[in-house]
């Protein structure tokens, strides 16, 4: 068996990778407390597809990647299939997707819709892990404890139901925070347990490997990261949130109530016209 290193720059990737996850939680709940009060379908569907990339696309398959910047098989170079590594990102955006619209909005009863949609966001999370780990190419046979990657399962399908839970119970900025940094736990347990499931038994030879290496994909990759985040983060700025609209409702009705309380002027065939509670006339005026 080869020697396998998951930390090999010590805790840089690792730290990182949690802030990822914490970031892209934070975002998530967020796009979903604005899903919620959303008023229009439009407004629901925009806000569910900016969840579900924060959550889906940054906070686990981005958190993902830089994880795996740090994982080494002693002995070979190890390269990924840039096809399979897209799909995995497709996978994590579909499932987090669809399972966020089965538990938000949904029919039926609450519990019942946080299970459907964790099971199926979680099942879509572990998939997209295993799919980004058949993407790497090394020069070994790669083989799976099948008890390790049953429990990195159940973990996935766990944390994804909480993760629900907390979209559509969470309202307040500071428990947004702490549930994104429960998140962020949950997300890396997950991810760090499918890959102790792996183990390597390397091949006599060194016949030369396709594919791209991490650090080519990771300045696409984080620049892709990077403009999301922003994008991201300037419209929950400049979209107007539930006191926003409700500051614009008291004011067209205080604006609507002053104008119904000014008096209408009448057109007067005679000439006479009023002025408060009095009355004048240009016959008058021209006496005066």
């Amino acid at each position: 068996m080869a020697e396998i290193h998951h930390f090999d720059y010590g805790w840089v990737t690792p730290a990182f990778s949690y802030l990822l996850s914490v970031l892209g939680s934070l975002l998530g709940l967020t796009c979903a407390v604005r899903l919620r009060t959303a008023r229009t379908g439009t407004e629901r569907n925009w806000w569910l597809v900016l969840a579900a990339l924060a959550i889906g696309a940054t906070g686990i398959w981005s958190m993902h990647f830089v994880a795996m910047l740090g994982f080494e098989v002693v002995g070979t170079q190890i390269r990924y299939d840039v096809g399979l590594t897209a799909a995995s990102v497709l996978i994590a955006f579909v499932a987090v997707g669809a399972g966020l619209a089965i538990a938000l909005l949904g029919n039926g009863a609450r519990q019942i819709r946080i299970v459907l949609g964790g099971v199926l966001a979680g099942l879509g999370v572990a998939a997209m892990h295993y799919t980004g780990m058949a993407a790497m190419r090394l020069n070994g046979d790669i083989h799976y404890s099948a008890s390790r990657v049953a429990l990195s399962v159940v973990i996935a399908v766990v944390a994804a139901s909480v993760a629900l839970w907390l979209t559509l119970v969470v309202r307040k900025p500071a428990v947004i925070f702490a549930s994104a940094l429960v998140m962020g736990i949950a997300v890396n347990g997950m991810h760090f347990t499918g890959m102790s499931a792996m183990s390597v038994l390397s091949k006599h030879g060194s016949d030369p490997i396709e594919g791209a290496t991490a650090g080519s994909l990771l300045v696409p990759i984080g620049l892709a990261v990077v403009f999301g985040l922003l994008g991201m983060v300037y419209a929950l700025i400049s979209a107007p949130n539930e006191e926003d609209r409700a500051a614009a409702e008291y004011l067209d009705s205080r604006l609507q109530a002053r104008t119904e309380r000014q008096p209408q002027s009448q057109p007067d065939p005679t000439g006479r016209g009023t002025l408060g509670n009095g009355s004048w006339s240009y016959r008058d005026r021209a006496s005066r």
